[in-house]
């Protein structure tokens, strides 16, 4: 018999055998078989979400000993050490102390300063052309003999750089060698830190503008690689190479683009030290016209701002909030950067970030463009290399301040006045903060384009989740589920959205919820902040506590009574005794009026717990003075949702 005869037989013989089996059960109804085949939507909560559904943690502002001034207070950690130890793994700091996050971070953004970047480096190894200058000289010699001399040869080269009189033979600036090397050593640490998927080492740097002590500094964040940024070096403040004024960054920003198809977007910071100028109404300190094309320029180049750090949290300002009893908190407002100028209260309107939004809204109606519709961040500004916003675990601004049994007593400047003495305390340094990122996936593209479209969050320190959504209809039954991402995305914006033209006789309505971090305290409450102009266009503003933990009730002032305090001074302990693990609401503004611009964001206040100058009393065993708080209110502020008639 051939094979074909045979796979014939086989083939007939399988066929009989499955027919009679077949047969052996009733033919199955055409009903029964429906389930085989539904026409329905799939089971699975979790299938086809195209939204964010993660959270990444990290910091936009780091800085290294490629600093000038980092390397002037004896940072000597590099840009890669400062990639490994956010990835998680545990380095000897620039004091030879071991250090290691509790929890690695997912991105990092090592922004040293683009003036003079490198300098340090070169000089303390001995770079022949640094010591062939007899300045150059004299700095090494003073440094390398430290103590009182190397203090004084920091204050010298800092002075000089910030003055405009650095010695054009030690200079660092676009064009040079040296500069080259130190963005090449940069960019290439970035590249060989990402990790797709696992960890986010973007490229970038800091433009520091300082004209006479005024806080103008951004970080510049790069989506691309190496390929694109190597392209261009950095831009600086100093001329002829660069600029101290924002709208020439701005240019040079989309020369970048514009050269290389890459992708680029600015961060301001420390508004608190800008005397005012952080957010002009009318000119900018470099008298420029706030006209249309500043707004459109502004809002196209500046998608966020970074609303706290170790130099005082920029949230808000007790007297331009004065029934806002959470505002005073972490303030640093005595005057510019180098106290050269003290602070003014006409000052302030222009530098905190929930009057800044304010202003928005009013240049917004003007100009027909909002300049400062930005997302809110939290970053660390260390100078140390080492990215801590933890107060059990803080490395403080510069190695100059990293853990000591005095550094509570080392200002970071002082000035003698007709008034006394001014200064920015060495207690008073904040450990804070970091930026949340609600991303589909951990890569350069993916939460760049989430800072973009203002997905983000600041906070003080801990890693809370918070989801802040903003539409017409969201009601008690959306905070009954456990994805409230569902209804948040279904029928609303997430944070950094926008609403407008409201239907007829709705206000819009909030979906807002938090879940404490497992290893920091509980939740006392979530508030919704609101700014708005009010028939006159004047600006308003009102804070809802919207949620909080607990039987409490507001009393006859419409406040609702602290939650309490656990914590031990003596130990630096706290137990979550009081305060709520999660809280979520759906909250309808009672006061809306559909006629006039608005901007909503959310604060979530954890519960008090101890402060990083707590935990050193206790490990030191040091008595603190009376006037330097051990405790805190850790915080966390979306990124606003705006309405727009």
């Amino acid at each position: 018999m051939s094979r074909y005869t045979t796979t014939l037989a086989a083939t007939a013989l399988s066929a009989l055998l499955v027919a009679t089996a077949y047969a052996q059960d009733p033919m199955p109804s055409a009903e029964s078989l429906q389930n085989a085949f539904p026409e329905r939507e799939n089971y699975s909560p979790y299938a086809n979400r195209n939204f964010p559904t993660q959270v990444f943690w990290g910091d936009t502002h780091l800085h290294t000993g490629m600093s000038l001034d980092a390397g002037a207070f004896g940072a000597t950690l590099t840009p890669d050490d400062a990639y490994r130890f956010a990835r998680g793994m545990e380095v000897v700091s620039s004091t030879g102390q071991r250090v290691k996050l509790s929890r690695p971070l997912d991105f990092l953004v090592v922004a040293d300063h683009s003036d003079n970047m490198g300098f340090f480096p070169r000089l303390m190894s001995g770079e022949p052309s640094m010591l062939a200058d007899p300045t150059g000289r004299r700095w090494y010699d003073m440094v390398r003999k430290g103590g009182k001399d190397g203090v004084a040869a920091a204050v010298e080269i800092i002075q000089a750089l910030t003055a405009d009189e650095f010695p054009p033979a030690l200079a660092m600036f676009p064009g040079s060698d040296g500069y080259r090397s130190a963005w090449d050593l940069t960019i290439k640490a970035a590249e060989d830190n990402y990790l797709p998927g696992h960890f986010t080492a973007f490229i970038g740097y800091e433009w520091t503008s300082t004209e006479k002590g005024i806080n103008l500094h951004r970080v510049v964040v790069y989506r691309d690689d190496a390929t694109k940024a190597s392209v261009m070096e950095p831009y600086t403040t100093l001329s002829p190479y660069g600029s101290p004024d924002p709208r020439e960054l701005w240019k040079w920003l989309q020369d970048y683009e514009d050269k290389t198809g890459g992708r680029l977007l600015a961060i301001a910071h420390n508004g608190n030290m800008s005397n005012g100028h952080m957010f002009p109404q009318s000119r900018t300190y470099f008298d420029g016209r706030v006209n249309r094309s500043y707004a459109e320029t502004r809002a196209r180049w500046e998608p966020l701002y970074e609303a706290t750090q170790i130099k005082g949290d920029g949230e808000a300002h007790p007297y331009l909030s004065p029934n806002d009893e959470f505002a005073d908190y972490e303030t640093w407002d005595q005057g510019n950067l180098d106290l050269t100028e003290l602070k003014t209260d006409a000052m302030l309107v222009g530098e905190y970030a929930r009057t800044g939004l304010q202003v928005g809204l009013e240049l917004g109606e003007k100009l027909g463009v909002n300049p400062y519709k930005f997302g809110l961040i939290g970053a660390t500004d260390s100078h140390t290399g080492l990215a801590t916003a933890e107060e059990e675990n803080f490395f403080g601004k510069h190695s100059g301040a990293e853990p000591s049994a005095d550094r509570v007593h080392h200002p970071m400047a002082r000035i003698e006045t007709e008034d006394g003495i001014k200064e920015y305390t060495g207690w008073g340094m904040v450990a804070s903060g970091y930026q949340g990122v609600w991303a589909t996936e951990n890569t350069r593209e993916a939460l760049f384009d989430a800072m973009m479209r203002k997905e983000t969050y600041a906070t003080t320190g801990p890693r809370m989740l918070v989801r802040f959504f903003g539409g017409w209809d969201f009601s008690a039954a959306d905070t009954k589920g456990r994805l409230p991402a569902d209804a948040g995305y279904l029928k609303g914006v997430p944070m950094g959205g926008d609403l407008s033209t409201a239907p007829a006789g709705k206000a819009p309505s909030f979906l807002v919820a938090a879940l404490r971090d497992p290893m920091s305290g509980n939740l006392d409450r979530i508030q919704i902040v609101k700014g708005w102009l009010d028939e006159r266009g004047q600006r308003k503003e009102k804070v809802y506590d919207v949620v909080w933990s607990g039987a409490r009730q507001p009393g006859a002032d419409g406040k609702l009574p602290a939650v309490g305090n656990t914590v031990d001074i003596e130990t630096a302990t706290w137990t979550n005794t009081i305060g709520s693990s999660e809280l979520i609401t759906a909250w309808t503004d009672p006061d809306f009026d559909a006629d006039v611009p608005a901007v909503y964001y959310a604060r979530v206040l954890e519960i008090p717990t101890p402060r990083w100058t707590a935990y050193e009393a206790v490990r030191y065993g040091i008595e603190m003075p009376p006037e330097i708080p051990l405790t805190t209110q850790e915080r966390a502020y979306t990124s606003p949702i705006w309405y727009t008639p």
